[in-house]
């Protein structure tokens, strides 16, 4: 009996940086750092000792704040255009929350970002560890674009743009480039990095326009049966190749 209750309490307890990162608030990495710099306090005590536990039962707050540790949620978006990716716009311009309010009672984030012009999958969790590993490159989360440009892209340049593009924020790296439609207009790229507007600016960079640009496949996802400004929750085979780094 007292073996059982004894299992039955390390159950229900979770250390406090893991139950700061199901609330969304950060990753593990950083919630450490949060407690370390004395801004979580549990049961109106403030915790710095790493390694410390915490039950469902317990207050714990983030700058006196109390949070909930919520259960875990992913949702993909086949992102619209003309939807900015942002959880609030001052402006009152549509955003890609509105979307998805009915996917689930927890809030949920944007995974990076996509441009209002831009089209394409969109990821939504509260999984903050996870988000953070999806958008850092050195993680190499391969996301892969259909381009369409204002003109005929020539092949010095698509051999330039496999080299790299030094643009003024460093060097851009493109994983693969394909031409796909015999005007040679219609390309489908392959990145891992996540800059701000990087398939836009690599194209700039040589002179052409972006008329359109949709992320077909984020990871191993794609938008198979996934109509455009629809969402659907992720199965457990597609957390778990995220969660893995495919």
């Amino acid at each position: 009996m007292k073996k059982k209750i004894e299992e039955e309490i390390v159950v229900n307890e979770i250390r406090l940086n893991r139950f700061i990162a199901n609330a969304g608030i950060c990753s593990r990495r950083d919630a450490d750092q949060l407690i370390l710099s004395g801004k979580v306090s549990v049961n109106d005590q403030i915790v710095t000792l790493l390694g410390t536990k915490v039950k469902k039962s317990d207050k714990v707050s983030y700058l006196k704040k109390v949070i909930q540790s919520e259960k875990h949620q992913y949702v993909l978006l086949n992102k619209p255009k003309d939807f900015i990716t942002t959880t609030q716009d001052p402006l009152n311009r549509k955003t890609v929350m509105s979307l998805v309010e009915k996917a689930c009672e927890e809030r949920i984030y944007p995974v990076g970002r996509l441009d209002r012009h831009t089209t394409g999958l969109l990821l939504f969790t509260n999984d903050g560890e996870l988000a953070k590993k999806l958008t850092h490159p050195k993680h190499k989360i391969k996301k892969i674009y259909q381009v369409e440009l204002d003109k005929s892209i020539i092949e010095v340049d698509v051999k330039r743009i496999l080299n790299g593009v030094a643009l003024e924020d460093g060097l851009a790296e493109v994983d693969d480039l394909a031409v796909i439609t015999d005007d040679r207009k219609t390309l489908g790229i392959e990145i891992h990095i996540g800059k701000n507007r990087i398939v836009r600016r690599i194209f700039e960079h040589f002179g052409y326009q972006v008329v359109k640009l949709d992320r077909v496949m984020f990871g191993l996802l794609t938008k198979q049966n996934l109509p455009r400004g629809k969402w659907r929750h992720l199965n457990a085979k597609e957390v778990g190749n995220l969660k893995g780094g495919r």
